[in-house]
């Protein structure tokens, strides 16, 4: 059974058009290395324009795997470039019973 997770990722200031093109390859990637599901991932926008990444490891093994995998390493120093790692807490549709999503095709 997989791992179902949600990242969050806030652009850096004109990065956002980079951290799109560089979600459309995390979990492609990740699939290949067999360290992701082939669930579909899903891709939504917070209102103060963070993206959320809602996707699924193969296992517990397979993220601690990630953490070591020289492509994986590559791919999120990218990530990192574009973007700051945020939480779910930080977003203001956290503090709702039933928070909503701006729904986000790459």
């Amino acid at each position: 059974m997989g791992l179902i997770v949600i990242a969050v990722y806030k652009p850096k200031n004109g990065k956002e058009e980079q951290l799109k093109e560089i979600l459309k390859s995390h979990t492609p990637l990740l699939r290949s290395l067999g360290l992701a599901t082939f669930r579909q991932p899903v891709i939504m926008k917070a209102k103060n324009g963070s993206y959320l990444e809602l996707f699924e490891w193969s296992s517990r093994e397979s993220v601690d795997k990630a953490h070591s995998h020289p492509d994986v390493q590559a791919l999120w120093k990218k990530f990192r470039d574009v973007c700051e790692y945020e939480t779910l807490s930080s977003l203001e549709e956290s503090s709702v019973q039933f928070p909503e999503f701006e729904p986000v095709s790459l």
